[in-house]
């Protein structure tokens, strides 16, 4: 049943994509953090890998993430950074 719902997710991942790349988004500022103008001009894909480049991640490893996970990964990153400020 995983494989099931993992592939309804992918194939409404690709819809979400398609239907995203429609729509213009406030770019500055993001719950009250400024956005560097270079990032507010990145696609979605750009943006992934802006995150892998910076990271050394492999090509299209976060792209290929799911939402959760990616959000997980962002937590426990953004977690991570504030017990480095507290040291």
């Amino acid at each position: 049943m995983q494989w099931l719902r993992r592939k309804i997710i992918s194939v409404m991942g690709n819809v979400y994509v398609w239907l995203d790349k429609g729509l213009k988004y406030e770019t500055s500022p993001i719950l009250n953090v400024p956005i560097d103008q270079d990032l507010q001009n990145k696609s979605r894909k750009e943006l992934c890998n802006h995150i892998e480049d910076k990271f050394r991640w492999p090509r299209n490893s976060f792209w290929e993430l799911d939402s959760t996970p990616k959000i997980r990964l962002c937590c426990q990153m953004a977690r991570n950074i504030m017990r480095g400020e507290e040291e």
